[in-house]
């Protein structure tokens, strides 16, 4: 029995998505001044790679390029997390495969 090897290009697939952002309305928020500890817990989870620690230590995050999965409120709840809603119709992620 042969083994085939199959790669998948995560980014190549991400980049074919289309995304309406909605300037005026963040769909998620986070808190004030979040701990350093759920960030980085945002930072590993995160699909998209929209929570960023630079080699200084600074934090940045973009709603952006979200992919509306969720997965920031599966990990860190309440606890990092303001506000997290869908985005207004319209706007979003729009998924396009191959």
């Amino acid at each position: 029995m042969s083994v085939q090897q199959i790669t998948v290009n995560v980014d190549g697939y991400l980049a074919l998505n289309k995304y309406e952002v909605d300037e005026a309305n963040a769909h998620i928020e986070l808190v004030e001044d979040p701990s350093d500890e759920e960030f980085d817990k945002l930072v590993m989870v995160c699909p998209a790679a929209l929570y960023k620690r630079e080699p200084d230590g600074t934090t940045s995050f973009d709603y952006a390029g979200c992919l509306e999965c969720g997965t920031c409120r599966i990990a860190c709840g309440d606890t990092i997390i303001a506000r997290w809603e869908n985005p207004q119709p319209t706007m979003g992620v729009e998924y396009r495969f191959g």
